[in-house]
């Protein structure tokens, strides 16, 4: 029988010491940030039961979890493919009892059926703010999501706020033809729009057009959105990003009332981070007010994600490095390689190895070895560490650190 190649499944991927050292600095960056703003570190499962899960799943997400049977109780459970509604059960459960506003923050991995981009499982983070005031928890979300985007310095970033209400506001005045809508007004088609836009009423056929162009900076384009003849509920949902944008104080940010990315599944604002070298959004979120209700608990929520993956193609392309580690050296001495360690370097007591030091030391991530009497770098260059191993250990281990980092 022939053995089966060695291989991973489809979309998911190993991420050796370099690459993983990039994306587990990522992480803790940000997560430092969202706990600079008051938002406590929750942990949750990367598998729950399908049905419980899927409550707080909109369609595309629902379509794309991964489901199997538990083995130990036969229950139908499903790979999150996104950690929002865990976030919402924990809320509405665990949390029942906390008034709000609750702030929480997260990361870890999703994992998802393979769509155009072909990848599976996709590293996050994020944040949720429940139970705050709409108009201060909109401006406090788009702050940190401004924070977020300056702390991971990638150059050229922008921040797209948009609101929900202008598109839905559209497709209920003619359901049926949402689905051509949608498609239209998603690829800036104004022609599609306008064949779309016949079955619509006279008066809202005009708008669904004018939202193929109703982007760009905001003042500008709230101005000429505030032009047509929109109803006062959508007049107030520009009044709203207004006032977010301006509260976030995000000089950078464009609003664009065409995206509808998530529309199905956000109730207000919602906004997308963008960054040079990377293919599409690098951070999502929005408002999702009913989501949580699902779950047992009547309570307002905002937040968003960012694609860890993502940010790691932008800092690529920005020409960033990935993060040095603390110098390593390989040690003979045990009581010498602590010692070193209580310094801040890396250290392993190891007396050989197989083939030559320089090979190995670049294969295993380590600057130096000192070997007996020399110490051995790894572009294989060579020389005394006789004296500063003597100082060693008589107990002045400043000679051969400064030895070990020239």
């Amino acid at each position: 029988m022939t053995t089966p190649p060695i291989r991973l499944p489809s979309g998911v991927r190993d991420f050796l010491p370099r690459a993983a050292a990039r994306r587990r600095f990522l992480a803790e960056q940000v997560m430092e940030l969202f706990e600079s703003w008051g938002y406590a570190r929750i942990i949750t499962p990367v598998f729950e039961c399908a049905d419980v899960l899927e409550r707080g799943l909109g369609a595309g997400a629902k379509a794309a979890a991964i489901r199997f049977v538990e083995p130990g109780t036969g229950e139908v459970v499903a790979l999150r493919p996104d950690i929002t509604p865990q976030i919402a059960r924990v809320v509405a459960t665990r949390l029942a009892d906390v008034p709000g506003p609750i702030r929480l923050c997260y990361e870890g991995a999703v994992t998802r059926l393979a769509g155009d981009a072909g990848q599976r499982e996709i590293l996050q983070a994020g944040i949720e703010l429940v139970d705050a005031p709409r108009e201060s928890g909109d401006a406090e979300v788009l702050a940190v999501a401004s924070a977020v985007l300056g702390r991971l310095k990638l150059g050229e970033t922008r921040l797209d706020v948009g609101h929900v209400a202008p598109a839905r506001y559209v497709f209920d005045a003619a359901p049926d033809a949402k689905p051509a809508l949608v498609a239209a007004i998603s690829r800036k088609d104004r022609a599609g729009v306008r064949a779309a836009a016949r079955a619509l009423p006279d008066h809202v056929a005009p708008l669904a057009e004018a939202l193929v162009g109703l982007w760009g900076s905001v003042a500008a384009t709230i101005v000429r959105a505030r032009a047509l003849p929109w109803p006062p509920e959508v007049m107030d949902a520009f009044a709203q990003v207004e006032r977010a944008v301006a509260g976030s104080r995000h000089v950078d940010a464009t609003v664009d009332f065409g995206d509808l990315r998530g529309f199905d599944y956000y109730t207000g604002i919602r906004f997308a981070g963008y960054a040079a070298g990377a293919p599409d959004a690098i951070l999502r979120g929005g408002r999702y007010d009913e989501l949580i209700g699902r779950y047992g608990r009547d309570a307002r929520a905002i937040g968003f994600a960012i694609d860890l993956e993502a940010v790691a193609q932008a800092q690529r392309a920005a020409g960033i490095a990935a993060p040095v580690p603390a110098t390593g050296v390989v040690v003979g001495d045990a009581a010498i390689a602590e010692v070193l360690r209580q310094h801040g370097l890396r250290s392993v007591v190891q007396a050989e190895v197989q083939g030559s030091w320089g090979a190995w030391l670049r294969g295993a991530g380590f600057d130096a070895a000192v070997v007996g009497d020399r110490m051995i770098r790894a572009d294989d260059s060579e020389r005394s560490a006789r004296a500063e191993i003597q100082a060693a250990r008589a107990g002045d281990i400043a000679p051969l650190i400064a030895l070990i980092k020239a």
